[in-house]
């Protein structure tokens, strides 16, 4: 887990392979990334971001996509 990261106010979502990390203080619900992968988040499940759901690659290419800086990621 990133230390900075939860302490900027980043909630940390564990995956196997990559963490995902999620400001909802800083999202501005451009929802590039529900457009992105549903699978991956899906704001109907709790927790709503599952990183193990689809392969790494896939989740680096989609939080890139964050025009605000909400979403980040950290590989293991």
């Amino acid at each position: 887990m990133d230390k900075a990261l939860t302490e900027a106010g980043y909630r940390c979502y564990t995956g196997e392979k990559i963490d995902v990390y999620f400001n909802a203080g800083v999202c501005q619900h451009a929802a590039k990334c529900v457009k992105g992968s549903s699978q991956l988040f899906n704001l109907k499940r709790k927790p709503w971001i599952a990183p193990d759901s689809v392969d790494v690659q896939t989740v680096q290419r989609i939080v890139d996509t964050c025009p605000s800086g909400a979403l980040k990621y950290r590989l293991k």
